[in-house]
């Protein structure tokens, strides 16, 4: 898989065991063709009529790649590679998959724990790993607004919760670029202001949350817990599905957020990035608790992924990246994440060593600290 003409040392570093910090949940059922081709994209809707959503970068990527690792040759057709999933099933599919991927550790996003989807727990006995929680912070909140009765209820049980789910987390996430942009104001929302947001709130508290003041309120308060007990926080930014206001998502447009949290002390973690990865790469650069990666970007992006990596080499710190599949639903993702992370690194550090740029050992510990080192101490793992 990886060049031939890669010196040892790098090719060693970069076939070591990956840290995933920052993946969900796999179907734990087996899916029909339109249930897989739903997951494959973002955009979480079907194909046109005559179309499929293999013929996309990530659907050419799992016939390549995931393919040989169910017993099959590169670049089968479609039906083939679905026909081979049913017969070997859910459980020995993501068996295969996620231990193929060479990854040691799963940080899961819980956020969106659903029946079908394999838990933390489980995703790290599937892979053969460690697994440890990352909690989403709006999903702790819609919880507490359908049980909460009154206002101050509603901020004191949100506090309480926090505490208490973050005591067996590793990191906290927020999706707020979702909610309101991430041009929101980087302040406190005062007592009062809160209060009355609250009571609007659980007037209908079964919608999500969408309040900017709640929002902020949300966060600071799990600021709060991140400092107490060294947390850091993930932060989703940039691609995602079309849920999103991509202009909205651009991580610079935080800077005031994350200046103020830089006297605390408190990690952030940029996740996915692109196509904002330059601009994710100049904070981690200017910003000494912020970090980066670029997450799903890998797997949708496939072939096109080497050069995006190769941009945020440009300029983000190299203890500062962090390697993540964030996969979703398909198991497929994460073996991809790490396919395209490994192949993707290869070819920036290796064009580096050849150059006479950099050393050979230079380039193996670069690759050791994206592919685990970084997320080892950030993550106090």
């Amino acid at each position: 898989m990886l060049p031939v003409d890669l010196p040892d040392a790098v090719r060693d570093a970069l076939l070591a065991p990956l840290v995933d910090h920052h993946c969900h949940g796999v179907r734990r059922d087996d899916l029909s063709r339109a249930q897989f081709e739903l997951l494959i994209g973002e955009s979480r809707t079907p194909a046109p009529p005559g179309t499929t959503h293999f013929d996309t970068p990530l659907g050419a990527a799992i016939r390549r790649w995931c393919a040989p690792v169910l017993d099959l040759e590169p670049h089968v057709a479609p039906a083939v590679y679905l026909g081979r999933r049913q017969e070997l099933g859910a459980g020995e599919v993501n068996r295969r998959l996620l231990q193929d991927s060479g990854v040691v550790a799963f940080l899961v996003d819980t956020g969106l724990e659903a029946p079908d989807l394999l838990s933390a727990a489980e995703m790290g006995r599937h892979g053969g790993a460690a697994a440890d929680e990352i909690v989403r912070i709006e999903q702790i909140e819609q919880d507490i607004a359908e049980s909460a009765a009154v206002a101050v209820d509603y901020m004191d049980s949100l506090g309480e919760e926090l505490v208490a789910r973050a005591a067996r987390a590793v990191g906290l996430k927020s999706i707020i670029a979702y909610r309101c942009g991430l041009d929101f104001d980087p302040s406190r929302p005062s007592r009062g202001s809160v209060i009355a947001a609250a009571n609007r709130r659980l007037s209908d508290p079964r919608e999500r949350l969408v309040d900017p003041i709640l929002l902020r309120h949300l966060l600071w308060t799990a600021v709060d817990v991140a400092r107490d007990r060294a947390l850091p926080i993930q932060f989703h930014t940039g691609y995602g599905d079309a849920d999103l206001d991509l202009s909205r998502a651009d991580p610079a447009q935080m800077t005031g957020f994350i200046r103020a949290l830089q006297p605390l002390g408190i990690p952030v973690v940029l996740l996915h990035c692109y196509p904002f990865h330059r601009q994710a790469a100049y904070l981690a650069s200017v910003f000494p608790h912020v970090y980066v990666d670029v997450g799903l970007t890998l797997t949708h992006t496939a072939a096109g992924s080497a050069r995006i990596l190769d941009e945020l080499l440009e300029l983000a710190p190299f203890h500062k990246q962090l390697f993540s599949s964030d996969c979703y639903g398909l198991a497929e993702g994460c073996h991809l994440g790490a396919v395209y992370f490994r192949l993707g690194m290869a070819g920036a550090l290796g064009r580096r060593v050849e150059s006479g740029e950099w050393s050979a050992a230079d380039a193996a510990r670069v690759a050791h600290m994206a592919g685990s080192g970084n997320a080892r101490r950030v993550y106090r793992l």
